[in-house]
């Protein structure tokens, strides 16, 4: 395969289709897609379903767990394929369309998850789609619960991320375009704490303070971060007490943990698991785990480099790699042993935001890049 004249009329091919991009992504902006409305995300599927057949000539398979739908595409044929990865819920509830419309002007393109991820998962479906006509063995996973941490799609990933050669993940770039190159491994734990109610004002000494002690394992658990490994353990959420003038009897913190390898996240499970109470008679509840691994540098430095070679060749700015806390999609197929390589979606910024926006100009050549690397991926592999 002659990769400079491909590369060269995929870019052509994919600034022809810029306006197809952009009305593909204002349909799916507009099918809005919180991820706890099961019916929305069932209703954003069916849409996407529907631009995804258009754009790559087959319908997906359409694969509900748990109430919530996601689906795949499977193109192409032979022994390597390499899987293209995102998800149609966002953040933002259904509604937000009247305060945050959808409009293009000035280059920006806006609208509730735009960036994250509506536009990624479009571009997912052009470069599947040039690539599989080249000869390519593609398949596109896109979920729809990735924003809450995944609960019903880590199995598929991890399972269709085990087959494939690598893993394009098509989540928002970093700052200035940045591919994201490593991400942290993220965990979600809910202490309980469990008191004695009693009147605050008669006899408080008969009570068992929870709310004391939710504030001695607020700050327990705020020792457990270590800066220098760049490990988080952040408490969150938290909640004491019932009424005014009663002793609380129960209480609850929430933590979030991110890290940069394996051996932090066990060693911060094992702390969290082993916090013992400082009250007398109170007790501790201690829930939850690892929620992802962590997407290390060396998950990512092949197809990164292979990457920056292809950009080069599309006369696109040279490519930065970025170490990011947020976990993405990307960290399960990671963890699985697939090269994986994030961020290679919309440039913009914004995400979650009331900013949130894709600059317009970067499509077709952050599109055609993505299809290269796949043809360039299976050429290596022998199966392009």
């Amino acid at each position: 395969m002659d990769t400079e004249l491909d590369t060269v009329s995929l870019l052509r091919s994919m600034r022809a289709a810029l306006p197809a991009l952009l009305a593909e992504i204002e349909t799916l902006v507009r099918a809005e897609s919180p991820s706890t409305d099961l019916a929305a995300v069932a209703r954003s599927a069916d849409v996407l379903a529907g631009v995804g057949a258009r754009r790559l000539g087959v319908a997906p398979d359409r694969i509900v767990v748990d109430g919530r739908t996601h689906l795949r595409w499977r193109l192409g044929a032979g022994p390597d394929r390499v899987l293209l990865l995102g998800h149609h819920d966002t953040v933002w509830p259904v509604g937000t369309l009247a305060t945050h419309p959808f409009a293009t002007t000035g280059g920006r393109l806006r609208g509730p998850g735009c960036f994250d991820m509506k536009a990624g998962v479009v571009m997912a479906l052009h470069a599947a789609a040039a690539a599989a006509g080249r000869g390519a063995a593609v398949t596109v996973l896109i979920t729809g619960d990735e924003e809450i941490g995944s609960p019903s799609s880590q199995a598929l990933v991890e399972q269709e991320a085990a087959g494939a050669r690598a893993a394009l993940v098509l989540e928002p770039s970093a700052d200035g375009g940045a591919l994201k190159t490593a991400r942290k491994g993220a965990g979600f734990y809910r202490i309980r704490i469990a008191g004695r109610a009693a009147h605050a004002g008669l006899e408080p000494e008969r009570g068992i303070n929870a709310g004391v002690e939710l504030a001695h394992q607020v700050l327990a658990v705020h020792r457990l971060g270590d800066p220098a490994l760049g490990t988080t353990v952040t408490p969150t959420a938290v909640s004491a007490g019932t009424t005014t003038n009663t002793v609380p009897a129960a209480a609850e913190l929430a933590v979030d943990v991110r890290v940069r390898d394996e051996a932090e996240q066990h060693r911060v499970a094992a702390a969290l698991a082993g916090l013992r109470p400082v009250l007398d008679g109170a007790t501790l509840e201690v829930e939850g785990g690892g929620n992802r691994p962590p997407l290390t540098a060396a998950a990512s430095a092949g197809l990164f480099a292979r990457a920056a070679a292809l950009a080069a060749g599309l006369g696109l700015p040279p490519l930065a790699g970025a170490a990011v806390g947020g976990a993405s999609d990307g960290n399960f197929t990671a963890g699985v042993g697939t090269p994986t390589l994030d961020g290679l979606g919309a440039v913009g910024g914004g995400a979650h935001a009331d900013d949130e926006h894709v600059l317009v100009d970067a499509l077709p050549g952050r599109t055609a890049l993505v299809a290269a690397l796949v043809l360039d991926v299976l050429a290596a592999a022998g199966g392009a």
